[in-house]
């Protein structure tokens, strides 16, 4: 039963944010949180979304724009590689405070905290119509590929920033679409490296 809601989750949300191009980690995640450790449930997330992006880069890959995915891309990879080792650094450490409920124990850790502070910051932010028409010049890809990956890496919200440095591109529909698609495939390939490095370590 808990396979198929998790299979039904990933479908139904990968059809939902598939022309937004973002929003598939933020539906996700919280399902996988429901039945595996906070950090494996955001790596897990990490390769369904590579899944998923790979599937539209090769229905729409063809319209990206090379030049933004590149100027995007580069400094997205190191940056989310950063802040994918940071999540995998949290999980190592030791909780801060243990309770139980009924029969089950529960423990509030650093990388649980630190998670529940960007979804409550990231969903507050929707909800200011100043986000919501936050936009920036094409000069700032560079700074854009760092935050987005960055917290893409770090608990996975990287679709938003994303679609903000590039809807002033310039760019139609299906280019949008594919130059996006294309730029959360890189992050995701970076990230989920780090996850799997990490879990082979440990023998998972």
């Amino acid at each position: 039963m808990e396979i198929l809601l998790i299979c039904l989750a990933a479908f139904f949300a990968s059809l939902l944010t598939f022309f937004s191009g973002f929003g598939l980690g933020t539906i996700l995640m919280p399902v996988f949180a429901l039945f595996f450790p906070l950090e494996m449930a955001i790596a897990l997330t990490g390769v369904v979304h590579l899944l998923n992006n790979l599937f539209k880069m090769y229905l729409v890959g063809k319209e990206a724009n090379w030049r933004i995915v590149i100027q995007f891309g580069a400094p997205a990879i190191v940056s989310a590689l950063i802040g994918a080792w940071i999540l995998m650094s949290f999980s190592e450490t030791t909780a801060w405070y243990t309770y139980t409920l009924g029969a089950k124990e529960f423990m509030i850790t650093p990388i649980k905290v630190m998670i529940a502070i960007l979804m409550f910051a990231f969903a507050f932010l929707e909800l200011l119509p100043f986000f919501k028409k936050l936009e920036f010049d094409e000069n700032k890809l560079f700074f854009g590929g760092i935050i987005s990956g960055f917290f893409g890496g770090l608990s996975g919200h990287q679709g938003a920033l994303r679609s903000a440095f590039l809807i002033k591109c310039g760019l139609n529909k299906e280019s949008f679409i594919a130059t996006g698609v294309m730029i959360s495939s890189v992050i995701d390939i970076s990230r989920v490296s780090v996850y799997f490095t990490k879990y082979s370590s440990m023998g998972i």
